[in-house]
């Protein structure tokens, strides 16, 4: 990771894996999961710890320099992920929507099924980066109850591990005595390596992973 005052640097650094863009975090602790799969693929990516201001403000600043900023947490690109196949990809799309809808009581649920190539992540939360930036801006300017649908923001999307045990589980398990609570906890993990649990959700997130603990001590 790098600060912004050697922006130069990394655009050289960078000039053969993905020219003229850079990725950054703005909370590489929070964010450590993003980071870990961006640092094992070699992919380099900027600390803009010393800005206090949403990353929108960059941009007429990078397009000077024809650059183009994405934040780590934005749609996973290839370098990331094991090709799969249509019949595969819709056949795992359609099930785990479902599933996950009913068990988290959300039908507007957008959810994404690839196979990232670290079986170790099960799920993620990503949010496209002009999205991101419309929904910081809205907070900036105190919008933050309105819907970014409603200036074309899409949201965050929940993006489920093909790869991953857990997932191969739910898929395999739709009516499993434990699907729900898994799906509910999986959610939960991928919105925590984005951002902040409210304490609602928090709680019930404490709740669960007693009550996960409890189920495996009966085993």
């Amino acid at each position: 990771m790098t600060n912004i005052l050697h922006l130069r640097n990394v655009l050289k650094k960078i000039k053969d894996k993905h020219e003229n863009t850079i990725f950054y975090t703005n909370d590489p602790v929070q964010q450590s999961q993003y980071v870990n799969m961006f640092k094992a693929e070699g992919i380099d990516a900027v600390v803009l710890k010393d800005v206090n201001r949403p990353a929108f403000h960059f941009t007429a600043w990078a397009e000077k320099w024809n650059v183009k900023f994405v934040r780590i947490d934005a749609d996973l690109n290839d370098s990331f992920t094991e090709e799969i196949s249509e019949d595969e990809l819709k056949d795992a799309t359609e099930k785990l929507t479902e599933t996950f809808k009913k068990a988290l009581n959300r039908d507007q649920l957008d959810v994404k099924v690839q196979k990232i190539k670290d079986e170790k992540v099960s799920s993620m939360i990503t949010v496209s980066e002009g999205s991101r930036r419309m929904q910081d801006m809205m907070k900036m300017y105190g919008m933050s109850g309105m819907d970014p649908a409603m200036f074309g923001g899409s949201g965050e999307t929940l993006v489920l591990n093909a790869n991953n045990a857990l997932v191969k589980y739910i898929l395999a398990n739709p009516e499993g005595e434990n699907t729900d609570i898994m799906c509910k906890q999986l959610y939960d993990l991928a919105v925590i390596s984005h951002t902040p649990l409210n304490p609602e959700s928090m709680t019930a997130f404490i709740e669960r992973s007693n009550k996960i603990l409890e189920i495996l001590s009966e085993k």
